[in-house]
């Protein structure tokens, strides 16, 4: 899961490197929301500790 914003930046280089800079700014804008909501899934998680 945590390997989706990567793969999006990633695009959204290779986006950039062929000249394509819309596309590019599209695809940073939706990795920044992924990471947004991963984080808000992983801060609002509830810790299974025992002690």
């Amino acid at each position: 899961m945590m390997t989706l914003p990567f793969f999006i930046c990633a695009g959204a280089l290779f986006s950039a490197w062929r000249g394509h800079r819309g596309i590019a700014a599209l695809l940073t804008v939706i990795a920044v929301l992924v990471l947004f909501v991963l984080f808000r899934l992983h801060a609002t998680d509830v810790l299974d500790i025992d002690l």
